[in-house]
């Protein structure tokens, strides 16, 4: 039935539309990704202040009539993230990893341990933006894919079982592969494959570091992954100044 949703979210992108208002794209933790306009928004006396900005995490009340676009009624802020907004890699850093959620997890699918995860991720770099490292978002990238069910093979071969002589990753077979089942993917150094399981193992505040190398080939088998399985591309986890830094 139509009427008010009330609901936390982080704002994941937040657009001009018309003369005064916003359309928003929302995450939620029991709506997944959401849409809403804000009307009147861009006006200076606007009640909405400056908050409906991306990386926001705020405390809505939402209308929800027949239309797919809900309309945003009330908002306070829980967290506006500012230090972050101060540091071009911290911002860069969460711009991507917005993006990233929107772009694998679709309207209307509840997925409250991503919402958890995302705001943990942005409360990590307004805390310390020195934390917008390669390895911070590929740590991020891995355990997003965790909660969409694609989680990598690491510890054998995903093609055949075998446990020893992990030596490439197929994205198509879902995870490292040994050397008589690498035909079908890409080799990968043991360095890569230590990264990514100490990644998904430690909290995401103590993401793992790794060469430069090993960085490189664990987004390739994010990205491997997520496009082979769930028919997505994300953009690069970092920009390539950073990458070959």
């Amino acid at each position: 039935m139509p009427g008010p949703l009330k609901t936390e979210a982080v704002v994941l992108r937040s657009l001009r539309y018309g003369e005064a208002d916003r359309i928003l794209h929302l995450y939620t933790p029991d709506r997944g990704r959401v849409s809403a306009i804000a009307k009147g928004a861009r006006r200076t006396r606007s009640r909405f202040g400056g908050r409906l900005e991306p990386f926001f995490r705020l405390r809505l009340v939402l209308h929800e009539g027949r239309s797919e676009l809900l309309t945003v009624t009330s908002a306070e802020t829980l967290a506006a993230h500012p230090r972050l907004r101060e540091d071009a890699r911290a911002l860069d850093a969460a711009a991507r990893a917005c993006d990233a959620v929107g772009r694998l997890f679709a309207d209307g699918e509840p997925h409250p341990p991503v919402y958890n995860l995302l705001c943990r991720e942005l409360a990590l770099l307004d805390l310390d933006p020195q934390r917008a490292t390669l390895s911070n978002q590929l740590a991020f990238r891995l355990k997003l894919l965790v909660a969409a069910g694609l989680a990598p093979q690491l510890s054998s071969c995903a093609s055949c079982g075998e446990r020893e002589h992990l030596v490439g990753f197929s994205g198509a077979a879902g995870g490292v592969v040994c050397a008589a089942c690498e035909g079908g993917g890409f080799p990968i150094a043991e360095e890569t494959q230590r990264f990514m399981v100490e990644a998904l193992a430690r909290p995401l505040a103590e993401a793992p570091d790794a060469s430069p190398l090993a960085l490189r080939q664990a987004e390739r088998a994010i990205n491997d992954t997520v496009e082979h399985h769930a028919n997505v591309q994300l953009r690069a986890a970092a920009p390539s100044r950073i990458l070959s830094a």
